[in-house]
């Protein structure tokens, strides 16, 4: 019997992994804010190609969303330590690792909801670290107002998350909004590489942050 067990297993033929042919994978997926286009647009070919290396290498959803709340938590490790350039270059990698994890289980058809509710949930635990430790760096070094601007962000983005939770437990559905967390990623990448830039990025943030505030929570009480 174990004879014939080897014999089988040694005639079972060797499978070639081949990768997906980038052009008939799928782009990116518009999101509906200011620069979701533009995005959609720039980057759909480079999206396609990490996409499929990503499922050639049979990398998982829940490996990129681990991976990105690791990520996340070295970038805020970084900014405390004033490393803020590679910081932002850590940030960067956490945000594709966000961006590829849902496309990686729409790809495979597995968009559980325990998948999405992990997902949530450590997207709103890398924002308190990101906006926590800028909050630390900036206050440690006297900057106050720039410290009171990075904690206002933070509160103001997990405000835009909380009224779209609230939103849809009453059945209204909201993906609209002006300046959303691909907005924020954008914007604190550029304020971390570009010395000097961080004030006014802030000030971007939380002015435009708090306008989504407001047209999140107006579209949910038009439309419950």
């Amino acid at each position: 019997m174990g004879r014939r067990a080897a014999t089988r297993h040694r005639s079972r033929p060797h499978v070639e992994r081949e990768a997906p042919k980038v052009r008939d994978l799928p782009k990116p997926r518009k999101n509906q804010s200011a620069a979701g286009g533009a995005i959609q647009w720039m980057f759909q070919w480079p999206y396609r190609a990490i996409l499929a290396l990503l499922i050639w290498a049979r990398v998982r959803p829940w490996h990129l969303t681990l991976l990105a709340l690791v990520l996340n938590i070295v970038t805020g490790a970084l900014i405390i330590a004033g490393e803020w350039f590679a910081a932002g270059w850590a940030l960067l990698a956490a945000g594709l690792c966000d961006v590829f994890d849902g496309s990686v289980a729409r790809h495979y058809g597995q968009q559980k909801r325990s998948g999405a509710f992990m997902d949530s949930v450590f997207d709103r635990v890398s924002d308190a670290v990101l906006f926590a430790c800028l909050f630390w760096a900036l206050a440690e070094d006297g900057r106050q107002l720039d410290a009171a601007l990075a904690l206002f962000t933070l509160v103001i983005s997990l405000s835009v998350s909380h009224i779209r939770a609230e939103a849809e437990a009453v059945g209204v559905q909201l993906t609209e909004g002006f300046f959303q967390r691909l907005e924020r990623f954008i914007a604190l990448i550029i304020g971390l590489v570009i010395p000097g830039a961080m004030t006014p990025i802030l000030l971007i943030l939380a002015v435009l942050g708090a306008v989504t505030v407001l047209q999140r929570g107006w579209s949910a009480l038009v439309r419950a």
